[in-house]
């Protein structure tokens, strides 16, 4: 589920810049629990390490953003999920599953 996470996270930050809050209930609407801070902010701290995510503000108001290179693994990353998935995805919406 790491690698989902990440994913996950740097999709919603692909469409804006978002604070760690937002980012848990963004992924509460999509996968019907919230994940706790102690999953969220590890994952962030290591899409920062990899140079794909930027923390920006001070305190309590860090909003994160994708920095160039994140840009370049989210569409590597979603180039992945659609080889990996999009048979699955387009058999469910065709209501084969």
């Amino acid at each position: 589920m790491r690698g989902y996470l990440s994913f996950s996270i740097l999709y919603l930050l692909g469409k804006k810049p978002m604070y760690g809050s937002e980012i848990a209930t963004e992924l509460t609407k999509r996968r019907f629990d919230r994940p706790t801070p102690g999953t969220i902010y590890p994952a962030l701290k290591a899409l920062e390490e990899e140079g794909l995510v930027r923390r920006e503000g001070k305190g309590h108001t860090k909003v994160y953003r994708l920095t160039r290179d994140g840009r370049t693994g989210l569409r590597d990353a979603a180039r992945y999920f659609v080889q990996a998935y999009g048979d699955i995805v387009d058999d469910y919406r065709a209501k084969r599953l």
